[in-house]
C-alpha cells in the first residue's frame, strides 16, 4: 500500500478532525511504532506501521465493523428524530466518521445489528441479489401452531395482499410461545405482519443471525463488539437454520420470556 499522511490515516479510523489530530500530535498524544511523533503530516505505511492515539492502538484496516446487540427504544438511523440513535451505544473510542447501521431493526425490536463505515459492504449486504438470510426469534401472544410451517414455506400472503418469499419457521423447546423464523427479504414489519396473517401477534422480536454471523451469548443488550474480517465474511455464508436454532443460547430465551 502507498505511504499516506499520518493525519489522513488517523482521520479515517477515528472521529477526530484534521485540526484535532494536529493538536493531539503537538501535545505528544500520537505515536508511530512506539515513538512519539510531533508532526501530523508525517508519511507512514498503513500495512507495516503501528499508530496509537492517546494510548489506543488503531487498526490498519480502513473500515470498521461493529456488531451491536440492539436494545428496545433505539432507532436504526444516524439521526435521532424519532428517538436515540443506535450510534449512541457505540463507545466513542471505536466510532469513526461516516459510521451507520447497515440495515434496520424496528425501534421496539432487539438483537443483531451491523454498524459500519463501509458503504460497499452495506450495499452488497442489502442488495436483493445477495439474499442474505436473517434468523429471528419471536415471543408470541398465543402458542405456536405446527400449521405455520407449511403456510410460511408456501409464501405467506399478508393482510394487504402482498405475498412474501418462502420462509422457514419452527417452534422453540424453551416455551410454546417462542418461535424461530428465517427470512430472505426485508419487507416493512415483515415478521410481525406474517404472524398477524396467521392470527397471532408478535410481542417481542429479536434478530440473532445475519447470514452465518450469529450474535454471541456473551453480548448483552446494549453492548457491541468489533468484528474481524473473517467474521464479516460470515454475513455471506448460508446458515443452517435447524442447527443455529438448536444452538440458540438459553439465556437469550429466558430474557425473551421475561420481557
Amino acid at each position: 500500500m502507498p505511504m499516506i499522511r499520518l493525519d489522513k490515516f488517523i482521520s479515517e479510523r477515528t472521529e477526530f478532525s484534521r485540526s484535532q489530530i494536529k493538536q493531539l500530535t503537538a501535545k505528544g498524544a500520537v505515536s508511530v511504532n512506539g515513538n512519539t511523533v510531533k508532526k501530523s503530516d508525517l508519511k507512514i505505511d498503513p500495512d507495516t506501521d503501528s499508530v496509537s492515539v492517546q494510548g489506543r492502538l488503531l487498526s490498519g484496516d480502513k473500515h470498521k465493523y461493529i456488531l451491536l446487540n440492539k436494545p428496545q427504544g433505539y432507532v436504526s438511523s444516524t439521526e435521532s428524530t424519532e428517538g436515540p440513535s443506535v450510534l449512541e451505544l457505540i463507545p466513542p473510542e471505536i466510532r469513526t466518521k461516516g459510521m451507520f447501521p447497515a440495515g434496520r431493526l424496528d425501534k421496539d425490536s432487539i438483537g443483531a445489528l451491523l454498524i459500519t463505515d463501509d458503504g460497499e459492504l452495506a450495499h452488497r449486504m442489502l442488495s436483493p441479489k445477495s439474499h442474505i438470510p436473517k434468523i429471528y426469534i419471536v415471543k408470541l401472544a398465543r402458542p405456536y401452531e405446527s400449521k405455520y410451517v407449511d403456510i410460511f414455506k408456501k409464501g405467506i400472503k399478508l393482510a394487504d395482499g402482498e405475498t412474501c418469499l418462502p420462509a422457514e419457521v419452527k417452534s422453540s423447546e424453551y416455551c410454546d410461545k417462542l418461535a424461530f423464523v428465517q427470512l430472505y427479504e426485508g419487507k416493512y414489519h415483515q415478521v410481525k405482519r406474517m404472524f398477524a396473517a396467521v392470527g397471532n401477534h408478535v410481542e417481542i422480536l429479536m434478530r440473532f443471525s445475519l447470514g452465518s454471523l450469529v450474535l454471541p451469548e456473551k453480548l448483552a443488550l446494549g453492548e457491541c463488539m468489533e468484528l474481524l474480517h473473517k467474521d464479516v465474511e460470515n454475513l455471506f455464508v448460508q446458515p443452517v437454520f435447524e442447527r443455529i436454532c438448536a444452538d440458540f443460547p438459553e439465556v437469550f430465551s429466558a430474557n425473551l420470556i421475561n420481557i
